[in-house]
């Protein structure tokens, strides 16, 4: 299967720390890639990387096969092919969810007005939010932006969705419905990486799990693997916190 995303040894370090440390990933086309680990082990700085809003200091990172921090590569029209939803919404107060959606197709991706809003309300029927597309960002639920936000990242149909802590943010009684707009992107074979403190979500939707630990992907495998028999002690001691705070059940 074909890799879309691929990082070969990356680094990455922040005022002298090391927070990426030689960090190999493949991610094949339509699959959902789940990065897990504690606050601070790298997960948010890997999918920063991935999308170039941070600059590796050594290693590569392909993207279809071409290199895309090789500092010859056309960057900014790699992350044209990228779409990425953080824990922050990030919608612009002062423009309705329409213009919010078809601001980066109309200004980024040249397409006309008529096209991209077209393509917008079709994302937003999708997502059942056809009825707020005339409605301003602080008329929604913390749910219905980010799923706006998701929106947003899709409206430029991009070859790899990179979600970063999607539900964070978001009081319980919403993540449902976030977490369900996902499940529904990997029927249609979206490819994505995601990170998440979602464990049963995780062990539920991905192809592939990765453990980050102190910035190195400790251990990585199908989740029921990963989640039933992990080979390391401290991918073991991480998840047995995890089962005892009754965010994941025991077993594969």
């Amino acid at each position: 299967m074909t890799n879309v995303l691929r990082l070969e040894s990356v680094r990455k370090s922040f005022g002298g720390q090391l927070v990426l440390r030689d960090v190999s990933l493949e991610v094949p086309a339509h699959s959902v890639t789940v990065l897990i680990g504690a606050s601070g082990s790298g997960k948010s700085t890997l999918l920063r990387c991935a999308n170039l809003l941070e600059e590796v200091d050594d290693g590569a990172i392909y993207l279809d096969g071409a290199e895309i921090t090789d500092p010859r590569a056309d960057q900014d029209a790699a992350r044209r092919k990228i779409g990425v939803v953080f824990q922050a919404y990030n919608l612009f107060p002062h423009l309705s969810v329409l213009d919010n959606i078809t601001l980066a197709p109309r200004r980024v991706h040249g397409l006309g007005r008529a096209e991209a809003e077209a393509r917008a309300l079709e994302l937003l029927e999708r997502l059942g939010l056809a009825a707020k597309a005339r409605e301003y960002p602080d008329r929604l639920s913390g749910g219905q932006q980010q799923r706006v936000a998701i929106v947003r990242a899709l409206a430029t149909s991009p070859r790899l969705l990179l979600l970063d802590e999607i539900t964070a943010a978001l009081d319980p009684e919403l993540v449902g419905e976030v977490l369900a707009v996902v499940r529904d992107l990997k029927e249609q074979g979206m490819t994505m990486v995601l990170s998440t403190h979602e464990m049963g979500f995780a062990r539920e939707v991905a192809d592939q799990v990765c453990f980050l630990d102190a910035g190195v992907v400790l251990e990585q495998g199908p989740p029921a693997q990963l989640f039933g028999a992990p080979r390391h002690e401290r991918t073991r001691q991480f998840l047995s916190r995890i089962v005892a705070t009754g965010r994941l059940s025991p077993g594969a």
